[in-house]
């Protein structure tokens, strides 16, 4: 029997991934709650499993009486000491069970309680795995998708995850089978088990994607200060540069566009505005309102951030963007209210 169990450990460990430390660990709870329900003790039974000696026992500690009064919980000096010569009154035994002691009920019950072992262990393993992945990127595959929520089932490692429609980048479409980019935004414990938050249009999937393809902000040469996204339609993301001879926005476009050109497909053709940040924050400001010029930005306050900035009358329309979106992505990247007006004051229809 001890055999057959630790073969089949050894399968679920393959099959499954399941650590076998982490799956002995939850087996050994679950049997010992199931061997005290049966038994109708507390805390008095022990499960020891062990791999290494292929051991699978199951014992009742007893406390080492003179007179016995509950002989579930106590055993007699007398009889303790022919089991072990040196006991004594006060100490404790392990008394090893023999399965026909566990009683029909445990015995009909192992195998749910190794179940639930497992599923807890499952759970336990995946809730690590993808703690672990915390803030990273995962590649999934489409199973389905579905065709009321438009959630995708994405099948990451071992594991079946959703992708919820909020979380998916608009106008993409996917097919059963597609490969599938998604950033990993937190792992929650519940429950009924982890609870994992993916996103394709988080700012950090933005960002982790630049770590990944950019070799000089992956070693910390050059740094993104911030980030602000409209998933879709466009991201601003301003660098910094710790090394005055490396080009922090030449880094990030690489040579011929290669770099930039990667990210922005794996965002779906998502437009990216790459600015030099700034401790200035009015120079800061100017470059976030790119790719429009601007003639002056004049800091009208520190709290709550506010300024004023002025533009070349023919530049108006870019700066503000289509339906505000430049003027506002600008806004969230500087932390700044942005008031824009035209250079020459007259603002026009």
């Amino acid at each position: 029997m001890n055999k057959e169990f630790f073969e089949a450990l050894n399968i679920i460990e393959k099959e499954k991934g399941i650590k076998k430390e982490v799956l002995i660990e939850k087996i050994t709870k679950a049997m010992e709650v199931a061997v005290e329900k049966d038994l109708g003790l507390e805390g008095n039974v022990v499960v020891l499993i062990d791999p290494e000696k292929q051991k699978f026992g199951v014992s009742v500690v007893k406390t080492i009486v003179e007179t016995v009064e509950d002989p579930d919980t106590e055993i007699s000096l007398e009889d303790a000491r022919k089991i072990r010569s040196r006991s004594k009154l006060g100490g404790e035994m392990a008394l090893p069970l023999k399965t026909k002691d566990f009683g029909y009920i445990a015995i009909g019950a192992a195998k749910n309680v190794i179940k639930q072992g497992i599923k807890e262990a499952e759970k336990a393993q995946l809730f690590e795995d993808m703690q672990s992945k915390t803030q990273e990127i995962v590649t999934g595959v489409v199973l389905r998708q579905n065709a009321k929520s438009g959630a995708l089932v994405l099948q990451v490692g071992n594991n079946e995850f959703i992708l919820p429609k909020d979380e998916q980048i608009p106008g993409e479409e996917y097919e059963v089978g597609d490969h599938v980019k998604v950033y990993v935004v937190d792992v929650l414990s519940g429950e009924r088990g982890p609870r994992i938050m993916l996103s394709r249009t988080h700012p950090g999937f933005v960002k982790r994607m630049f770590e990944l393809e950019v070799p000089e902000i992956f070693d910390g040469t050059v740094e993104i200060k911030a980030i602000s996204r409209e998933a879709g339609a466009r991201t601003k993301i301003a660098v910094w540069s710790k090394d005055e001879n490396v080009d922090a926005i030449g880094a990030c476009i690489g040579a011929k566009r290669a770099r930039i050109d990667n990210i922005i497909a794996g965002l779906g053709g998502e437009k990216i505005d790459i600015v030099k940040y700034s401790e200035d924050p009015a120079e800061f400001i100017s470059a976030a309102l790119s790719p429009s010029s601007v003639s002056s930005v004049e800091i009208l306050s520190e709290n709550p951030k506010s300024c004023k900035v002025c533009v070349p009358d023919e530049q108006l329309s870019l700066a503000i963007g289509n339906k505000g979106q430049n003027a506002r992505l600008a806004a969230r990247l500087t932390g700044f209210n942005i008031d824009i007006h035209p250079q020459s004051g007259y603002f026009g229809e």
